[in-house]
């Protein structure tokens, strides 16, 4: 492969070939350009409240101003564990104007999940909701937090709040009981934090680009999480290259407010890389707590024009799924954007049939804040492939000894830019990046002579059936054809005679779908060593926060179930 970067000659007209960070001294100065452009417009909307860019700018002074009245040194590190709810954005802006660094955490984990990320980010204060606080009183033992600030769904919601918090206590029962009470962890409620912080003296921090901002976990597909380290220019490249990205269509949406729905969780990285692009461009976020509430989810979105949609494949299609989804009016609704797990094609004609937006696929990591590729934002067609590598990122593809390949073979990605982390926290990253300083992002694709590039599989989950590689996105979207299959997934078990066979997991429609069904399908349509050995029905697959299916909870459950293949 030539390192000409022919995807460049893909680009649209008002597309920059590349973006400069640097015309910011600090991520902080972005925000505050922010809050000063845009002061009178609605920043968030959630339940039918709304927060103008002004509201959010003081709400997060005081929490800054609160944390720096702590006494935390500079530099430290503060843990942020909430569902998308009005306080998340002033509480993250908060740490990083305040002088610190945020470690967003999953409020869905486990004990053991959270216990492992605050004791290798070493976190010593902690915002949480209370819907949560049980998963913390478990583990704080274990931890370094000295501080908590808890606070409850409705806590910037006033009247409103009052009522979403009495529902959420006393009729739905969705706060499990915790005791966090002991005098040691100086546990202060938020609305207090918001109080005190108005009259607490605020001293802005010389901060740079350089400066780490946000402590950004993985997703732990494969065991333990690592916190990727991100700088605040890293943070501001990745908004700059996807708003860049997205102008040709965003130029010429002649309302007064562009409203983006935010249903991908703040605490994940490529939802908190659009908070900041949409942030740039003086945005309204509408913000669902809870997207696993389909009904719930419609509702909201019945409520007000929505012109940007990002989601990953399982979101967009739970919503198809609803049959009053379709009803919904698509007519203001200019981008959707799939990331975060390959989209199928199944549901992105699906997808343009209801909404009559097509449905553009990208690629991103969060060692390079969600920004990587993407399909030209102009294209109607849904290709297949992840796009072209957006302004200022390169790409080489090599084998597994570091030699560059050609174009249309399969080799691992390996990507530059400067969005792209310099390496994860308390690790040594070095065999994480080539001796040119490409980052090995651990995906195996092919890139054609347009600088197209196609996803075939993570490197990890690729699978030797006699020394052919097979990759289970590739089986996945085939099957997905098959009548009777809603879901699958697809990974690799060992075989005595093959060194490893295919096996697929299937969540059927009904009790119609016989394995001899799937056996004639896949041999209809898959290469012999490509075809299913083993198949099981489930009633659901694992998924992670985001929906993305996690095949090493199915690697676990088959190792489990067959003992004796270990």
């Amino acid at each position: 492969m030539t390192t000409d970067k022919p995807w460049l000659a893909q680009y649209p007209k008002n597309v920059p070939k590349t973006i400069n960070p640097d015309q910011y001294e600090s991520l902080i100065d972005l925000y505050e350009e922010c809050f000063d452009r845009f002061r009178m417009h609605p920043m968030t909307i959630c339940m039918g409240v709304t927060h103008t860019y002004g509201d959010v700018d003081k709400a997060s002074l005081a929490v800054a101003a609160w944390l720096q009245a702590q006494g935390i040194p500079k530099g430290s590190v503060v843990a942020l564990m909430m569902p998308n709810v009005p306080q998340y954005l002033p509480t993250m802006i908060g740490i990083l104007r305040a002088g610190y660094v945020c470690t967003p955490i999953n409020p869905l984990y486990t004990g053991r999940e959270l216990r492992h990320q605050l004791n290798d980010s070493g976190a010593q204060v902690i915002f949480v909701v209370d819907n949560f606080a049980q998963a913390l009183e478990q583990v704080i033992e274990e931890t370094d937090i000295k501080r908590i600030v808890l606070s409850k769904m409705g806590d910037m919601m006033g009247l409103k709040g009052i009522l979403v918090n009495t529902v959420i206590r006393q009729v739905k029962r969705l706060v499990p009981k915790y005791n966090l009470n002991d005098p040691k962890y100086h546990v202060t409620k938020f609305p207090d934090v918001l109080k005190k912080g108005k009259s607490l003296p605020f001293q802005a921090p010389k901060t740079a680009l350089q400066h780490k901002a946000i402590l950004q976990y993985t997703g732990g597909t494969t065991g333990l999480s690592k916190g990727a380290v991100l700088t605040q220019r890293n943070v501001v490249a990745a908004a700059m290259q996807s708003e860049a990205w997205y102008r040709p269509v965003t130029s010429d949406i002649n309302e007064v407010y562009i409203n983006m729905v935010m249903a991908l969780p703040l605490y994940h990285i490529f939802a908190f890389m659009l908070s900041l692009l949409g942030m740039r461009s003086g945005y309204t976020f509408i913000l669902v707590p809870n997207p696993r509430d389909m009904p719930g989810f419609i509702k909201t979105l019945s409520k007000q024009p929505f012109h940007i949609f990002p989601a990953v494949n399982t979101l967009f299609k739970g919503l198809l799924d609803q049959p009053n989804f379709k009803d919904l009016d698509f007519s203001s609704l200019r981008i959707s954007q799939a990331g975060g797990m390959a989209a199928t094609e199944q549901t992105a004609a699906r997808w343009l049939e209801v909404t009559g937006c097509p449905m553009v696929e990208g690629w991103g990591m969060t060692e390079g804040v969600a920004a990587g590729t993407a399909n030209v934002i102009t294209d109607r067609k849904f290709n297949g492939t992840i796009g072209i590598p957006v302004p200022s990122v390169d790409i080489i593809v090599v084998d597994d000894n570091g030699e560059t390949v050609g174009y249309n073979q399969a080799g691992e990605m390996c990507i530059k830019g400067p969005n792209i982390t310099s390496g994860y926290f308390n690790k040594d990253s070095t065999n994480d990046f080539t001796k040119e300083g490409y980052f090995r992002t651990g995906d195996i694709i092919s890139m054609d002579e347009k600088g197209y590039i196609t996803l075939l599989d993570r490197k990890k989950d690729m699978i030797l059936v006699s020394g052919f590689n097979v990759f289970p996105n590739e089986i996945e979207s085939v099957m997905l054809d098959c009548k009777g299959i809603i879901e699958c997934a697809v990974i690799g078990v060992p075989d005595e005679h093959q060194g490893e066979a295919v096996k697929i997991y299937i969540v059927p429609a009904d009790n119609n779908v016989t394995k001899e069904d799937i056996k004639e399908f896949a041999i209809d349509n898959l290469t012999g060593y490509k075809c299913p050995r083993h198949i099981e029905f489930v009633s659901e697959l694992p998924k992670s926060n985001v929906g993305k299916i996690l095949r090493q909870k199915l690697r676990e459950k088959h190792m489990s179930d067959n003992p004796q293949t270990l």
